[in-house]
């Protein structure tokens, strides 16, 4: 499976015919993205294209046109205005994001706060998720209410993330937030892809779960490559969430130990780390600790998850596409 390309259409999935379906999916939901933020005022257009035209793997389609193959009009338009709803709704909680974190960067390119105003971001996010309104609006009533739940739920965990923990266990407030708001569009672009494919509801269900499982594989293999990461391998400088004081997974599961390394580390991480010493003193701290084991158990135990509702489904190139992407995932951590 290649990857690291600007945009997934130009993914291998390992079997010819799959990869051209879906390439050719891909491009269709592109085109159809194009023309939908080509609406309205050009004072608009110019912002809600910004981040929509600026990469992006555009994992969500991707996610959406595999699970179709699991039904009989796999190629449908209906499929491909699923998987574009997905991806502007995903992009629209980018920009959101971003007002949301004061970010600079996004995809490369100047945040739109940045680039403009918190405001401009905000309206601009709000556009795309009036554009994913218009095509639900051609798709069905079910696809309007599943997104309704879905972007509750998004806010949901946008919201808790922005209050905190509070009283609640770190960790599980922590695999709360990543669950709302990473993984639960995953699983729409699973269950949307199947259901617009004519899938049964048992197949439905499956992929949406396949696809929340994968999203939490994604975030939390991510957030162990930041931290455990050789920087010339994955392009990352370790502990970039650390000096934003952002405590990731494996960092929690360090914070609860007993011992030595667990009170030193909770005696260094109160805050941001502002010095690179700092910041190289934590990591060694968090190598000697359990919390990057701890949190690649829980990693294992989300590709059971995707193995499990796999075995529901009837084996074909798509199902042993899904089962490489949730593995080749967890080898990126080496």
């Amino acid at each position: 499976m290649s990857h690291g390309q600007t945009h997934a259409k130009h993914v291998d999935l390992g079997d010819a015919q799959l990869t051209e379906r879906i390439n050719a999916g891909m491009a269709a939901v592109e085109d159809l993205l194009n023309t939908e933020l080509d609406r309205g005022q050009d004072f608009i257009k110019d912002k809600v294209r910004h981040l929509s035209l600026a990469g992006g793997k555009r994992f969500r389609p991707m996610m959406a046109l595999l699970a179709s193959e699991f039904g009989e009009r796999s190629q449908s338009p209906e499929v491909v205005k699923a998987a574009t709803v997905v991806e502007m709704v995903h992009v629209a909680t980018l920009y959101h994001d971003d007002v949301m974190d004061e970010a600079e960067r996004r995809r490369g390119v100047d945040s739109a706060n940045f680039r403009w105003t918190n405001s401009v971001a905000i309206l601009a996010g709000d556009a795309l998720l009036a554009h994913a309104s218009r095509l639900m609006s051609q798709l069905d009533t079910h696809t309007v209410e599943h997104f309704a739940e879905t972007f509750e739920e998004l806010v949901t965990g946008q919201m808790r993330e922005t209050i905190g923990a509070g009283e609640a266990n770190a960790v599980e407030h922590y695999t709360a937030v990543i669950r709302e708001k990473t993984a639960v569009l995953i699983a729409s672009a699973g269950y949307l892809g199947a259901y617009h494919a004519g899938a049964g509801p048992e197949q439905c269900e499956a992929l949406r779960q396949i696809g929340a499982a994968v999203g939490m594989i994604f975030q939390i293999v991510d957030d162990v490559i930041d931290i455990f990461s050789d920087s010339e391998e994955s392009g990352k400088t370790p502990g970039t969430d650390l000096r934003e004081g952002v405590f990731t997974l494996p960092v929690l599961y360090a914070l609860e130990e007993e011992g030595e390394v667990g009170d030193e580390l909770r005696a260094l991480l109160t805050g941001p780390l502002e010095d690179d010493a700092s910041v190289q003193c934590a990591i060694e701290l968090l190598w000697q600790s359990g919390g990057r084991d701890k949190a690649l158990a829980d990693v294992n135990a989300y590709l059971r998850v995707v193995e499990d509702q796999l075995s529901l489904l009837p084996e074909c190139t798509a199902s042993e596409a899904l089962r490489q992407l949730a593995d080749y995932t967890v080898q990126r951590v080496g």
